[in-house]
């Protein structure tokens, strides 16, 4: 390669570099250590460079995040290990009987747990070789998800090129995480929808959803989605022996990770935790409906085992369905296509769940009676 080819090569591979630690300084990390104008300037000057010399663009360049063209469809991924769905449970006593089945399973051992919120997002699996994002997918069924590798590759927290663990990484990366949206970003994306005269969505889950399952990458690249990430699929190249681990891994990895996690040595720890984060749930700037608590060490997690295509080792916590009062105001009748009648309530709006309520559908008319 000619000198000044490789000057100009060295230099594009400097300004990624700088660009990636500053993404990650200001997505993940929320401390920006430049200002606006000067990042605009890097990333400018790496969009001149490769639009220059476009042999030296790269699949995980900072400017690869948006630009493919809309897709005809999502293709079908299959995962390597299945993305098994939790158990649930309602009450203390539920989750004191599983703790109980799991110590009885462990001969009688008591676990560490490992207590994270359960965002209420779309589940995601990431998949990295020798450090660099080749494919991204939904959960889906838990065995074929939906390929959304160029959706997922515009939300700027999600790293594109891992950074570097004790200076390489891993051969194979497979990270599984939840995309969501916040409330208040929830709310302004419905008021613009509105303004435009474009359908709302129902809830902050659906609006993650309906963004990152857009044929057009660039749909989605406009929309405040975010990420958090707390577990593994399969990982070659390094060694991860316990949740707690994972989670400093990711961080170091350049991940975001929900700092909202705590350590707990006993079942009464976990359920203090619980309490404590149901506490602050309307407090919190996204939709948790819940607590996961999974047993921290990966060995014991093996000899767990699964169960009907849930863990042994992880139960989510829910939290008790969130209820508001209101008045009726008024009551009208809706026409189906088919010409069914259904009686509709007209409410004075109030918030559940970062989502205004004013209709609610009176169809059960039982139920209805039940309440009057």
């Amino acid at each position: 390669m000619p000198e000044d080819l490789a000057a100009v090569k060295r230099r594009i591979e400097e300004l990624r570099a700088e660009i990636r630690k500053h993404d990650h300084y200001y997505y993940v990390l929320n401390q920006p250590l430049i200002s606006d104008a000067e990042y605009d300037r890097l990333f400018r000057e790496l969009q001149e460079l490769e639009e220059k010399y476009p042999q030296f663009v790269t699949p995980d360049s900072p400017t690869q995040r948006v630009g493919a063209p809309p897709a005809e469809e999502f293709r079908p991924v299959r995962h390597a290990i299945p993305m098994l769905s939790l158990q649930n449970c309602f009450s203390e006593e539920e989750f004191l009987e599983w703790d109980r089945r799991v110590r009885r399973l462990l001969g009688g051992r008591q676990p560490v747990y490992i207590c994270e919120p359960k965002l209420d997002g779309l589940s995601v699996e990431l998949v990295y070789e020798n450090g660099v994002l080749t494919v991204g997918s939904t959960r889906g069924d838990g065995y074929v998800g939906e390929d959304v590798t160029r959706n997922l590759r515009t939300i700027r927290q999600i790293p594109l090129r891992l950074l570097p663990l004790n200076g390489k990484a891993p051969r194979l990366l497979e990270v599984r995480g939840e995309v969501y949206m916040e409330k208040e970003a929830f709310r302004r994306l419905n008021r613009e929808r509105e303004e435009k005269g474009e359908s709302l969505f129902a809830n902050p889950r659906n609006a993650a959803a309906g963004s990152l399952r857009q044929l057009d990458p660039g749909i989605t690249a406009r929309r405040p989605l975010k990420a958090f990430f707390y577990a593994l699929g399969r990982a070659e190249g390094i060694t991860i022996r316990s949740q707690e681990e994972l989670l400093a891994i990711l961080s170091k990895l350049g991940f975001p990770v929900n700092p909202l996690w705590k350590r707990c040595e006993s079942p009464e720890e976990a359920i203090a935790f619980y309490h404590e984060l149901l506490e602050r749930r309307d407090e919190l700037p996204y939709e948790a409906d819940g607590v996961v608590v999974k047993v921290n060490d990966f060995s014991q997690r093996e000899a767990l085992g699964e169960v009907s295509r849930a863990p042994r080792w992880a139960i989510a916590f829910k939290f008790p369905a969130e209820e508001a009062t209101t008045r009726v105001l008024d009551i009208v009748v809706q026409v189906g296509r088919t010409g069914a009648l259904t009686p509709v309530a007209i409410l004075e709006p109030v918030e559940v769940s970062g989502v205004t309520v004013s209709r609610a559908t009176l169809h059960n008319e039982d139920e209805v009676k039940r309440k009057d």
